[in-house]
């Protein structure tokens, strides 16, 4: 985990787990030849206890003679503009303080309390999320600069340890609430498991995270071989870069393996590693199956195209992702399906009746226009150049590509969005907004109802 002339970047919040951690680092670092720094991340969340558990923390490195820094992060504010929750929001901000200290302060590992019990929550969560072996890994001691040296340890032993040596630690009362995924696990489900299952089951959890890890790394080293032996990546004439996977290759891996090396090919064209999930490496497996010229939609603008070879996956550009390959028009009154999204559109036609505007429903996914001042047919389809939205009763424009960029659609997400459509006027991006253009009034004579929904 650590060797001579690291320098060692703490994250200590001040409770029971990462003041052991600190702690047993002091201890080491003379003898192993390393320096230590505290992170100490203050959450903005719990107010006067958040401020008082960051006096204890400075007053601590002080009194052990290391340096501290003190990140004040609004996570609340984060997790919103993010659409994160408050836990993924308050990790995330924790990842990014510790590296912004290992890239000015020059720190070479990341230490964090994880222990034994928190490894057993991980497994457990994961396995009822569902997950792959991966996730059944749970916690690693070690993953690149990352280390948990409190692994091994339970958090009674922890808390034991603390106690003899007389050394007191900051106490979140959060941890005792229910509202997280994480404590709902600790407090119910892991003492169920121990009371009246066995007693040594977070013990036996870790011992086969261990086990599944080793299994892991293996599954690492046969997936390199077999790529070695079946994939080539190479750039076309007009720069693209593909992933080619040799069929004969491919078929000749053992199942196991050959899934591991669909998703690994995945990733690859994606240049990313989230969003890839079982049924997209399930349908790249599948397409081997099916005749030359098949082509398969992945994530991140990622298509994988049968050939005669085997497959070949690469990023479509933008404009290519963005184009109305399908364009479909509405059927009004009828349904329309979209088959690129799954989702059916279904088209009504009313007279307005007299009715107040208060009275049309406005959901999510339903959505009410004037259908008299409709120019062109309206369609169905993906964004393409010059498409624009009606923002204000002024009659105001802003370009679909700004308006996406200001809510913070993921770029890969711009490409996928169904929008419906009257020539370059986008009428109504399902699930966000509608056009202002388009809004029933005192003046409308028939309204067109559309309602989306997801066809299984």
């Amino acid at each position: 985990m650590i060797e001579e002339g690291d320098r060692v970047i703490a994250g200590v919040s001040g409770g029971a787990d990462s003041v052991c951690l600190l702690f047993m680092l002091c201890s080491l670092r003379g003898r192993l030849g390393f320096e230590v720094s505290v992170c100490h991340v203050n959450h903005g969340l719990r107010g006067a206890d958040a401020d008082a558990d960051e006096r204890y923390v400075e007053a601590l490195c002080g009194k052990l003679k290391v340096p501290c820094r003190i990140f004040r992060e609004n996570v609340e504010l984060t997790a919103r503009k993010r659409k994160q929750s408050l836990e993924e929001a308050g990790r995330m901000v924790r990842r990014e303080a510790f590296e912004t200290m290992c890239r000015e302060d020059g720190g070479t590992k990341i230490a964090t309390a994880h222990h034994r019990d928190d490894n057993a929550e991980t497994m457990i969560m994961n396995l009822a999320r569902g997950t792959g072996l991966k996730g059944l890994c749970g916690i690693r001691p070690v993953r690149d600069r990352w280390i948990r040296p409190l692994l091994c340890l339970g958090r009674d032993e922890i808390e034991e340890w603390t106690a003899d040596h007389q050394i007191d630690y900051c106490r979140d009362a959060t941890n005792d609430e229910d509202e997280y995924t994480r404590n709902r696990i600790r407090h119910h489900i892991i003492p169920a498991l121990e009371q009246q299952v066995n007693a040594g089951a977070a013990r036996h959890l870790a011992e086969l995270s261990a086990q599944l890890s080793e299994v892991w790394d293996f599954m690492q080293d046969e997936t390199e071989k077999a790529r070695k032996e079946c994939v080539l990546t190479a750039e076309e004439p007009d720069g693209r870069r593909v992933v080619k996977i040799d069929g004969a290759g491919f078929a000749r891996t053992a199942p196991a393996v050959r899934k591991f090396l669909a998703a690994e090919c995945i990733r690859e064209a994606a240049e990313a590693d989230r969003d890839i999930e079982a049924v997209h490496i399930a349908a790249l497996t599948e397409l081997f199956g099916k005749q030359t010229g098949k082509t398969l939609d992945l994530p991140y603008r990622v298509k994988a195209l049968r050939t005669y070879e085997g497959v070949s996956l690469f990023k479509k550009t933008e404009r290519q992702a963005g184009a109305s390959e399908t364009e479909r028009k509405l059927e009004i009154p009828g349904e329309t399906f979209f088959p690129e999204t799954g989702q059916k559109i279904c088209c009504t036609v009313a007279d307005s009746g007299g009715d107040s505007v208060k009275e049309i429903p406005q959901k999510s996914y339903t959505k009410c226009f004037d259908y008299d001042i409709i120019k062109y047919s309206l369609s169905a389809r993906f964004r393409r150049p010059g498409d624009y939205l009606t923002v204000d009763g002024t009659g105001s424009r802003q370009k679909l590509k700004s308006y996406f960029i200001n809510e913070k659609v993921p770029r890969e997400e711009r490409d996928r969005k169904l929008l419906i459509a009257d020539g370059d006027h986008i009428v109504w991006i399902p699930g966000m907004r509608m056009s202002s253009a388009y809004q029933v009034g005192n003046r409308t004579k028939r309204i067109l109802k559309i309602k989306i929904t997801e066809e299984q």
